[in-house]
């Protein structure tokens, strides 16, 4: 069957058109006709990763710039800490020794939860006395649970804006509630998620954490090290977890870093110590 257009007057351009749109749909070529932009499984193709990078690059950048965020503090550590309060009504429910155990635990490190909490607030307070944009440090985290809805909820509950940059994970990892509205991001690379703690942190304070923790504060490290950024504050919540998990004294003696790496390192006990850090590091008023 021709495809040209039909020279039958009594057939319109109009019909013609919905008769080639149809076979379109019945030669099942509907993908091929797709727009790009609206084409998922195109986009999804192993040759289009570039494209997949660049917008998770730019998305963020552009949303962060209209809200005038310029300067961020990036907080890390565990997803697996809760509240106090948590911690003790998990123990009023206990009812097995395991149960039990498990609410000790959690209620010996509440403690970070709770310090993440308050350090968002401080950092709030701060930003209160800050008419200009420019002069404010906003609270960014992963945008998870644990010591990432701390700080998040710390900040929000003290009515500033607040940033998660969450990760789509097998077992899927959902915003925490204290994320402000229009700053929460979701990533498929991390790589380019870690891009973004980066991009405009002013400072980095890491709370006890497992691998995620490690895999971020090293990361931040080796950039440093490398002098791929500027050096900024690296904040150590919690000295006697870091340096019994992390030997950077015995790293240090092995010869495999310096003096001037570790010297990278700030290692406090509260969020007003950590605070303390990042506002004699810039002459905060």
């Amino acid at each position: 069957m021709s495809s040209k257009p039909p020279r039958n007057h009594s057939q319109t351009i109009t019909d013609y058109l919905m008769l080639q749109r149809s076979r379109i749909r019945e030669d099942g070529s509907t993908d091929s006709y797709k727009f790009a932009f609206e084409d998922d499984a195109f986009l999804a193709r192993p040759e289009t990763i570039g494209l997949r990078f660049q917008l998770e690059l730019l998305k963020p950048e552009i949303l962060l710039h209209e809200r005038r965020i310029d300067h961020t503090i990036t907080v890390f550590g565990s997803t697996r800490f809760v509240s106090h309060d948590t911690a003790v009504e998990m123990g009023r429910k206990a009812k097995t020794p395991a149960e039990l155990a498990e609410a000790n635990t959690a209620l010996s490190h509440s403690q970070y939860y709770d310090s993440a909490r308050e350090f968002g607030a401080i950092v709030a307070r701060y930003n209160a006395t800050q008419s200009e944009s420019k002069n404010k440090l906003h609270i960014a985290t992963g945008g998870g649970p644990g010591i990432m809805e701390a700080a998040n909820r710390g900040a929000f509950e003290a009515g500033d804006k607040t940033i998660g940059f969450n990760i789509s994970l097998p077992r899927e990892q959902y915003p925490n509630p204290y994320v402000s509205e229009g700053l929460s991001f979701r990533f498929h690379y991390f790589a380019l998620r870690k891009m973004h703690f980066m991009l405009r942190a002013r400072a980095i304070v890491a709370y006890p954490g497992g691998f995620g923790s490690m895999d971020e504060l090293f990361e931040v490290l080796t950039l440093m090290q490398t002098k791929k950024v500027i050096r900024f504050p690296v904040i150590l919540v919690g000295k006697d977890f870091w340096t019994e998990v992390v030997s950077f004294k015995k790293m240090l003696e092995h010869g495999v870093i310096e003096q001037a790496d570790v010297d990278l390192i700030h290692f406090v006990e509260t969020a007003e110590a950590a605070w303390g850090v990042i506002r004699d590091w810039y002459q905060l008023a």
